[in-house]
């Protein structure tokens, strides 16, 4: 019995596992020789190397997306009783961390193709309170930044791009996180670039780059590790009462070397991408990932939408049955207005969410990832296909 477990175990395709090796091993490594393991050389580097890449002037580390969305609206200025647009179709901290200042997150409904934060929706939101967009890029296809910016320039708001997908995505030739007000980025576990946990805001706005370096790290009118190197005395003040969100050089280790193979990493996820789209575009039980001819998507996730009114199956049976075939999956996302505390905190109805009450029912994210081989990926088409045409009514 426990001879056939680990077998199974082994044959079982996981939804993800980080792309990691002896070069990231190595930088760890040398990482804790140096005596320095929070903020500090390394951490910089990190941040000038990911700012270079992505073509943004700023570049601010912070140890996770939501701590990066917390301090972008810091340093906007929200206030109590203010209101912030949200997508519903994103994992909860977007609209969490609006909660933060006593203001209110907006949930709006989505783009039936894209699952990204509807243009119409939007405008019919806007308030004499609104004062920031989120967009969310979906999966890692960018949002309409033209028109959200084009919106947030008429009413006066800020935009803060929710780009935790979107390492790298472009928008019209443009790479995700040098367009807007402010891009926030995320390194969690599961992300394109990974380093356990962490993130980066990226503007191009010095005097809003130095508020969120300031409120990273208590409000020191100085950068801690400065403090104990050769650079700088120990002297600092606190100038405002900020937060504990700094990086580490441990998480900049990982983050130096993924962002030298962050391209090569995308070819693999684009190549895997391409086996899906190809095996199971004929599939007529599942619609697949619709893209946009003007941007191109990170591929951080491949949703997949099962065709329910042809099958005899539900998601959620349908994800079960691909586990028991040796495929892990996930489900992007439930939408936040389903969750018990916004829907009742915010009175939210399911029949204002018609787009996003029908993708969810439907999603399935199925396995992307470097060092996903061929062969995994074929087991995943067979799996899919096996099932849709078993349960076919």
């Amino acid at each position: 019995m426990e001879k056939s477990r680990k077998n199974m175990e082994n044959n079982f395709t996981q939804f993800h596992r980080p792309f990691i090796n002896d070069e990231e091993i190595n930088e760890v490594v040398a990482t804790l020789k140096s005596g320095w393991l929070s903020m500090g050389p390394r951490t910089i580097q990190f941040e000038d190397d990911f700012r270079n890449y992505i073509g943004a002037d700023y570049s601010v580390s912070v140890n996770s997306w939501t701590a990066g969305g917390h301090l972008s609206l810091e340093a906007f200025g929200l206030k109590p009783g203010d209101e912030v647009i949200v997508p519903t179709m994103t994992f909860p901290a977007t609209a969490e961390i609006v909660y933060y200042f006593g203001a209110k997150p907006v949930i709006v409904d989505v783009d039936k193709d894209t699952l990204n934060l509807s243009i119409s929706e939007i405008e019919k939101a806007i308030t004499k309170k609104t004062k920031v967009i989120i967009p969310v890029h979906y999966a890692g296809q960018p949002a309409d930044l033209d028109e959200i910016n084009q919106i947030a320039k008429a009413y006066n708001l800020k935009v803060i791009e929710d780009a935790a997908h979107s390492l790298p995505s472009y928008y019209k030739g443009k790479k995700i996180g040098s367009i807007s007000d402010v891009t926030v980025f995320s390194f969690y576990a599961t992300k394109t670039l990974c380093t356990g946990e962490g993130g980066m805001i990226c503007s191009n706005n010095e005097e809003f780059s130095e508020r969120t370096r300031l409120m990273r790290m208590h409000g020191m009118n100085r950068d801690a590790w400065k403090r104990y190197s050769d650079a700088c005395s120990w002297y600092y003040e606190i100038v405002a009462p900020g937060f504990k969100y700094n990086f580490t050089d441990l998480q900049a280790a990982l983050g130096i070397v993924q962002l030298r193979k962050v391209d090569q990493m995308l070819e693999m996820r684009k190549h895997i991408a391409s086996l899906y789209t190809k095996e199971l575009c004929g599939n007529e039980f599942i619609s697949l990932p619709v893209i946009k001819s003007d941007r191109e998507t990170s591929w951080h996730l491949y949703p997949i939408r099962l065709n329910l009114e042809a099958l005899k199956i539900g998601r959620n049976d349908f994800i079960n049955e691909l586990k028991d075939l040796g495929v892990g999956t996930g489900v992007h996302f439930m939408p936040v207005h389903q969750h018990q505390f916004y829907k009742d905190s915010l009175s939210l109805n399911n029949s204002d969410f018609p787009v996003a009450n029908d993708a969810f029912e439907r999603l399935i994210s199925i396995p992307i990832y470097p060092g996903l081989t061929d062969a995994e990926v074929t087991k995943v088409i067979e799996a899919v296909n096996h099932l849709t045409k078993k349960h076919s009514r």
